[in-house]
């Protein structure tokens, strides 16, 4: 029998009504074939960890990331997939952040929550459990068909670390606007196998040093001085510059010249667009040159959420200069098109 082992963090997937107080309440996940019966349906065997106590995902930190990556290698060997139930509001960035801790990650590992709780008549909470235990289930030949991080949501699964959430008032919470979708659940559950990671052949394992000291610039007209000398002068180790259009920026000489000493002071910038769909392309106007020329990484069409964590990521490896810059730069988890 297919083994799935669901994780529960916390989030409005989770909450039913009080009858007597009327507020929301978590319910207890161990007992989640009698809150959602159409589960026995699947024939799968269901293992439930909840977070104890569970969390708001606007509480989700780099620590919890790590007793993310730890539960799935602890389980690794006795389950064919793991559904992650997540707060809707920072999932894509801890996607991101699994995507990056996970190595050679050969099962699925599928994050999924909801609009309304599960108590909810009209919630879309079961749909989303449900579809995500299918997904994390299929195999083909006896292999995952998604060995990677991803969100389902709303009838779309979407790369984890390709994700961001748009909207929070429809069922329809995220996109992925610079890579296609994996999988769609319409009549059938479709997947779009082209899209998808290989299954890879080396041993799995996890890499779980985060470094947060990351420091975000968002450049807007009439930005002045002190603004931006308050990030780039501060403690800050990396830097997530998010620019205009493809990449553009102000060419002024106080902001290049406050960008060339954090750069000589041992500070990485990396440089992503404030647009959500397309890529950074340094160096194709003016207004870009400068900061090609003095070392500013490009972040090409990664997303807000997955900048700051690969960043965190890599910065926790304590890799050199050089070696920063270049897996900035390459995608490691599927992360970027370059």
């Amino acid at each position: 029998m297919t083994k799935i082992l669901i994780i529960y963090t916390g989030g409005t997937i989770g909450m039913v009504n009080d009858a007597k107080t009327g507020f929301l309440i978590p319910f207890d996940f161990e007992q989640i074939k009698d809150n959602v019966p159409e589960l026995a349906r699947l024939d799968y065997q269901l293992s439930v960890h909840s977070f104890n106590p569970i969390i708001d995902s606007s509480n989700m930190h780099p620590e919890q990331w790590k007793v993310l990556a730890e539960l799935i290698e602890s389980n690794y060997e006795e389950f064919d997939g793991f559904v992650i139930l997540h707060g809707s509001d920072t999932m894509s960035f801890t996607a991101s952040a699994l995507s990056f801790m996970l190595k050679n990650l050969a099962k699925p590992v599928i994050l999924t929550g909801s609009q309304l709780p599960i108590g909810e008549i009209r919630t879309d909470a079961k749909e989303n459990l449900i579809t995500a235990l299918e997904i994390a289930a299929t195999k083909s030949k006896g292999k995952a068909v998604v060995p990677e991080v991803c969100i389902y949501f709303d009838n779309q699964l979407f790369r984890g670390n390709r994700s961001l959430k748009y909207n929070t008032e429809k069922f329809e919470a995220f996109r992925s606007p610079n890579y296609p979708i994996l999988a769609e659940a319409g009549v059938q559950l479709t997947f779009f196998h082209k899209e998808i990671l290989p299954v890879p052949t080396e041993a799995f394992y996890i890499q779980t040093e985060f470094d947060a000291n990351i420091g975000v610039l968002k450049i807007y007209p009439g930005m002045t001085e002190e603004v931006v000398y308050a990030v780039t002068r501060s403690k800050v180790k990396a830097i997530v510059l998010e620019t205009f259009g493809s990449g553009n920026a102000t060419t002024v000489k106080w902001f290049t010249d406050a960008l060339a000493e954090a750069i000589e002071n041992g500070k990485h910038i990396v440089d992503i667009s404030q647009c959500k769909r397309g890529s950074v392309q340094l160096g194709m106007y003016e207004t870009s040159s400068e900061l090609k020329k003095m070392g500013v990484i490009s972040g090409y069409d990664m997303t807000f959420e997955t900048a700051v964590t690969k960043f965190m990521y890599l910065m926790g490896a304590n890799l050199t200069t050089e070696e920063i810059r270049r897996q900035m730069e390459t995608p490691i988890a599927g992360e970027l098109t370059n």
